[in-house]
C-alpha cells in the first residue's frame, strides 16, 4: 500500500476543466486518446436515446462571462474556522442551524463536497443594482491579462478590458452578471433533485437574472415569476412601484409541478370559529362574521362556513362543474334548481361529472333533494352541491378545508411590507437595516415547498437574517423541524447609522443579533416548545498556511521541521479538512488519545495533525484498532508538514500490516 498524497484544491483550473471532468466521468466515449472531446460521438449518443435535436438556441453573452465561468472552478482560497464560544453555548451545543461569515462565493466552494444535493430550498435577495443600492464589483483575485487569457481561453485585449472593471469596480450589467453566475451554478449543486431556489429581484436585473438562471438551471426548470405586491401606493407622482419579483426554478421536473402552499393562517380560522361556537351565535351570524374574518385576514378563497344538519362547522370552497377539457364535451343532462324548481343553465361544454354521480353528491333520491339547507346569503347546499339562491347561476360542488392538504401557491403574493417594522422592534429603534423582507413573505416562500424534518433551507444573502427568523417561525406553526444556513459577508455599516452607533460595525453582527433576538422572542411566546432555536457560527478566514514571502510559509519547511500551530489554526485545519472530506458543519467531531497523542475521528476518518506523534502513539492506535470494536476508521489523513517522511513510511507500513490481519481496508493520505 503506498502512501497517497494529495493537495485539498487543485491550484489549476480553467473556464471548463471541472465542465469537462463531468463529460469525460460519464461519457468517456466522446474523448479520443488525446482528451479531444468528439461531438459527433455526443450527437450519435442522445440520438440513440431519442432525445430530439434542436438547432435553435441562445444565450446571454456579457464581458466578463468567461471569467465568471472560471471563478466558478477556481478553488476557495480561505480556510473555514469555528467559533467555538459560541458553539458551546447551551443552546448552540446540538443546532443543526448554521451562521457563516465571509465571501458567499467562497462559503460556497468549501460547502460542494459537504452539501452537495443536500439543500431543500435556497432563498436569496442578492443587490439589485438599483444604482443606489451601493452595488460594486470589486474582486481580489489577481491575475495579470496573459493569465486571465489562458485559463478563460480569450483575446489579450478581452481580458484586459474584464480586469479593468474587475480591478476599478463596477455597478454595470456585466459586473452584476459575472458577479452573480458563479455563485448560482455552485448553488445549484447544492440543492436537491426536489429542491428549488426563489430569487427576489426588481426590473433592474430581472430580465437578465432570467436568461442567466434559464442557462444555469434549464429552461424546463423555470416554475414561475412570482409578483410581491409589497406596499399600497401613498402620494406616489406618475406610476407607483409597488411591487417586486421573486424567480423560482426547480432543480429538476421532480418538483416543478408540486410547488404547494401551507394552509397558511387556518388554524386561526379555526380558533374563530371555535369562539363563535362558545359564543352560542347562530349559524347566519357566524357566517356573516366569518366572510368579514377572511376579508381582513387575506385568506379569502371563496371559503365560507356550513353545518349541514349538526351543530358542527365545517369551512369549505366551491368548484367549478364544468367539462374542463376544452377539446371533448362532457354529459348533458337537467339539474332542476331545489328552490324555483326550473332547470339552471348547463355548462357549454357540458357538466364534469356524469348525473348519477351528481345527483348523489346532491343527495339526490326519487328525483327529489332530501337535505336542503339555506345560508345566510339565500344560496343553498344540498348535500356536496351549492346552489345560487335562483336558476340563473350554475351550480359548483363543495370541497371541505379539513380534506385539503396544500393551497397551489400564487403567482402574486400580497403581503404587508413589515420587514423594517420587525427589525425595529428586535433592536428598538430604526437605522438598524434598510428594507429588510418581512417574515410573511419568506414564510410563504419557505412554507411553499413539500419539506421533511430536518430539510435544509439555505440564504447565501443572508442580511438583516429574515430567513432564519422565519425557519424559526415556520417551525412553530408545524411540527416540523426545518433547518438554516445562512451566510453573510462581514461589510462595514454606515457610520451615519444608528446600527454602527450602537455598535454594531458591519452587517454580519447585525445579522447574528437578529436571530439570537428572534429566537428569543419566539421563545419567550412559546415557553413550552422545545425545538432548536440555536445555530453555530463559522467563518471563512485567510490562509494562514500561505503567508507573504518575508515570512516562513508551511510550504517550504523541510520534513524535519514540525509546524507549531496555535489552537485555533488546528482547529481551523481540521473543521476545513473534514468539510472537504464531506461531513457536514454540524457533524460531531470525536478527540481521541494515543498515549498522549491527540487526533480527531470525523465520520469514520481519522485526522493526525499534531507534531508529536511517537512509535508509542502508533502503538496505541493498533491496540484501539485490535480492542475497540466502534473504533473502524477507514482513512487516515496525516498533516505532512507535522510528519517526516520515515515517519509516513512506519505509519503506513504498520497499518498495511493491521489491514492485511484484520480485513480493514485503511487508505493513508498525506496533505500539506
Amino acid at each position: 500500500m503506498t502512501i497517497k498524497e494529495e493537495t485539498l484544491h487543485s491550484n489549476i483550473e480553467t473556464v471548463n476543466s471541472k465542465q469537462l471532468a463531468v463529460l469525460k466521468k460519464h461519457f468517456p466515449q466522446c474523448f479520443d486518446k488525446k482528451g479531444n472531446f468528439l461531438q459527433e460521438k455526443m450527437v450519435e449518443l442522445v440520438s440513440a436515446n431519442e432525445v430530439e435535436l434542436s438547432k435553435e438556441s441562445y444565450s446571454l453573452n456579457w464581458l466578463g462571462k468567461s471569467y465568471a465561468r472560471l471563478l466558478t472552478n477556481l478553488p476557495p482560497k480561505t480556510l473555514i474556522s469555528e467559533d467555538k464560544e459560541h458553539n458551546q453555548l447551551d443552546q448552540n451545543k446540538e443546532s443543526q442551524n448554521l451562521l457563516i461569515k465571509g465571501d458567499n462565493l467562497e462559503v460556497l466552494k468549501h460547502m460542494v463536497n459537504a452539501y452537495s444535493e443536500k439543500v431543500k430550498m435556497i432563498y436569496i435577495d442578492p443587490p439589485y443594482n438599483t444604482g443606489k443600492d451601493g452595488f460594486v464589483y470589486n474582486d481580489d483575485r489577481k491575475f495579470t491579462k496573459e493569465q486571465l487569457s489562458e485559463l478563460a481561453g480569450i483575446e489579450l485585449d478581452e481580458a484586459e478590458r474584464i480586469l479593468d472593471f474587475t480591478d476599478k469596480g463596477s455597478s454595470s450589467h456585466s459586473a452584476w452578471l459575472t458577479f452573480m453566475y458563479p455563485r448560482l451554478y455552485i448553488a445549484r449543486e447544492l440543492l436537491k433533485e426536489d429542491g428549488a431556489i426563489c430569487i427576489s429581484i426588481d426590473e433592474n436585473e430581472l430580465n437578465q437574472l432570467k436568461i442567466i438562471c434559464d442557462e444555469i438551471f434549464g429552461e424546463e426548470n423555470f416554475i414561475e415569476s412570482i409578483v410581491w405586491n409589497k406596499r399600497i401606493p401613498k402620494n406616489d407622482k406618475g406610476i407607483g412601484n409597488i411591487h417586486e419579483y421573486v424567480l423560482l426554478y426547480s432543480k429538476s421536473s421532480i418538483v416543478k409541478k408540486e410547488f404547494l402552499m401551507r394552509k397558511d393562517g387556518i388554524d386561526d380560522v379555526y380558533e374563530f370559529v371555535e369562539k363563535q361556537k362558545k359564543a352560542k351565535s347562530s349559524i347566519r351570524e357566524s357566517e356573516k362574521a366569518l366572510k368579514k374574518f377572511f376579508n381582513i385576514n387575506g385568506y379569502d378563497r371563496g371559503i365560507t362556513l356550513y353545518n349541514g344538519l349538526t351543530d358542527e362547522f365545517r369551512l369549505w370552497g366551491k368548484i367549478n362543474m364544468s367539462w374542463p377539457n376544452a377539446d371533448t364535451f362532457g354529459p348533458t343532462y337537467d339539474v332542476l334548481h331545489p328552490k324555483t324548481d326550473k332547470p339552471v343553465k348547463v355548462p357549454d361544454r357540458g357538466w364534469r361529472w356524469k348525473k348519477e354521480t351528481f345527483e348523489d353528491a346532491a343527495q339526490i333520491k326519487n328525483g327529489k333533494y332530501t337535505n336542503v339547507v339555506e345560508r345566510y346569503d339565500g344560496s343553498l347546499v344540498c348535500g356536496r352541491i351549492w346552489f345560487a339562491k335562483d336558476e340563473k347561476t350554475q351550480p359548483s360542488s363543495i370541497k371541505f378545508l379539513d380534506e385539503v392538504e396544500e393551497f397551489l401557491l400564487r403567482s402574486i403574493i400580497s403581503t404587508k411590507s413589515n420587514g423594517g417594522v420587525e427589525v425595529e422592534e428586535l433592536f428598538g429603534g430604526k437605522g438598524y437595516f434598510s428594507y429588510p423582507k418581512p417574515t410573511n413573505l419568506l414564510k410563504t416562500l419557505l412554507g411553499s415547498i413539500k419539506a421533511e424534518t430536518n430539510d435544509l433551507f439555505l440564504d447565501f444573502f443572508a442580511g438583516s437574517g429574515t430567513t432564519a427568523h422565519s425557519v424559526y417561525a415556520l417551525n412553530i406553526e408545524e411540527p416540523l423541524q426545518r433547518n438554516f444556513i445562512c451566510v453573510q459577508l462581514p461589510e462595514g455599516t454606515d457610520k451615519k447609522k444608528q446600527a454602527y452607533k450602537t455598535g454594531y460595525k458591519n452587517i454580519f453582527d447585525i445579522t447574528k443579533d437578529r436571530i439570537i433576538k428572534s429566537a428569543e422572542k419566539i421563545q419567550q411566546e412559546n415557553p413550552e416548545y422545545r425545538g432548536d432555536l440555536g445555530f453555530k457560527v463559522f467563518a471563512t478566514t485567510d490562509d494562514f498556511r500561505t503567508m507573504d514571502d518575508k515570512e516562513l510559509t508551511l510550504s517550504n519547511l523541510t520534513f524535519f521541521d514540525d509546524v507549531v500551530l496555535s489552537d485555533e489554526e488546528y482547529n481551523t485545519i481540521l473543521t476545513t479538512w473534514c468539510l472537504y472530506d464531506g461531513s457536514l458543519l454540524t457533524t460531531p467531531i470525536q478527540t481521541i488519545k494515543f498515549n498522549g497523542y491527540t487526533a480527531h475521528l470525523c465520520d469514520a476518518r481519522l485526522y493526525l495533525i499534531a507534531p508529536d506523534f511517537s512509535s508509542e502513539s502508533l502503538k496505541a492506535l493498533l491496540q484501539k484498532l485490535d480492542t475497540d470494536k466502534a473504533f473502524a476508521p477507514n482513512k487516515v489523513i496525516v498533516f505532512g508538514s507535522n510528519f517526516e517522511s520515515a515517519k509516513q513510511m512506519e505509519l503506513n507500513e504498520a497499518l498495511k500490516s493491521y489491514a492485511n490481519k484484520k480485513s480493514i481496508e485503511l487508505e493513508v493520505v498525506v496533505r500539506n
